[in-house]
């Protein structure tokens, strides 16, 4: 059968976020995980629909994309179909040719996971690799020490607690309440926590979202940030830790996170807070 090309839209979405599930697995390599899809989300179930592909054979999704951001397409490909050629060859065409209608002309970017032959044809194709990236896990089968600082789970009325730390955290940030209840009302955030962090005066100064992908698989972090004006007390840390307690609580195996690999600093506080460092990954580039 041949492989098809498709477009969810808003109610194909549920299928391609439970595919994404049934691919995360302990020991995976780092891929696009049914929370980046959730974080995602804070623009509206449309937006969210026009971002992502699938490809699909005899109607099982064998990959799924999403585009996230001008020119990137973070891939993942269902586990027993990383090796698959006929897969890979009309990946690598789709993500090549401007007129299939996923990346468009200039210089545009390429995530898949680094055991997918994808990677290898695009390489040979003229791609190269960009910068790298640190994936970090935090193993959940033991129990998570306390964080050391009150930790607050955000619902509805709390929106603008979480949204307004994410502005302070990150420069371009533009997550208003409006976003975070677009977010919370997409089918992954059944399986998300919204965290923030207090200090000793009551204010908010750091906040995580997690996202599970169901029992026994790992759970994702994303985003993380500390408040600029609180930076260097350890809240990087003590959220990190909460964010690792919340998702052993919903039954993930692990807990992961990728930062680049020059943000020393984020690295630093993740490994600080219990996560370990895997190989460094990296997206292939094209040039335009």
């Amino acid at each position: 059968m041949a492989i098809a090309l498709g477009e969810p839209g808003a109610d194909g979405l549920s299928e391609a976020v439970g595919a994404l599930r049934e691919w995360q697995y302990e020991g995976a390599p780092m891929q696009l995980h049914p929370g980046d899809l959730g974080w995602f989300w804070r623009f509206g179930a449309q937006a969210t629909a026009a971002a992502v592909r699938t490809w699909s054979r005899g109607g099982r999704i064998l990959a799924v994309g999403l585009l996230d951001g001008p020119g990137l397409l973070r891939l993942t490909v269902a586990p027993d179909a990383r090796r698959d050629e006929e897969l890979a060859q009309r990946l690598a065409e789709d993500v090549t040719v401007p007129e299939r209608g996923v990346l468009a002309e200039g210089t545009v970017y390429v995530e898949a996971p680094m055991d997918a032959l994808v990677q290898d044809l695009l390489s040979e194709g003229g791609w190269h690799a960009d910068e790298p990236w640190t994936p970090l896990c935090r193993d959940l089968t033991e129990p998570v020490e306390d964080p050391g600082v009150r930790i607050g789970v955000i619902g509805p009325e709390q929106a603008h607690v979480r949204t307004a730390v994410q502005r302070a955290s990150f420069d371009r940030s533009a997550f208003t309440d409006e976003r975070w209840h677009a977010m919370a009302a997409g089918p992954p955030y059944a399986d998300a926590r919204c965290l923030v962090a207090y200090d000793d005066r009551g204010d908010a100064v750091a906040a995580v979202t997690v996202w599970s992908a169901g029992p026994g698989r790992p759970g994702l972090l994303e985003p993380m940030g500390v408040d600029r004006e609180h930076r260097g007390h350890g809240y990087g840390r003590a959220i990190t830790v909460a964010a690792a307690a919340a998702l052993g609580e919903l039954g993930s195996s692990s807990a992961i996170v990728c930062t680049p690999s020059s943000n020393t600093a984020a690295v630093a506080t993740y490994m600080s807070a219990g996560f370990r460092p895997r190989p460094e990954i990296r997206d292939l580039r094209r040039d335009a």
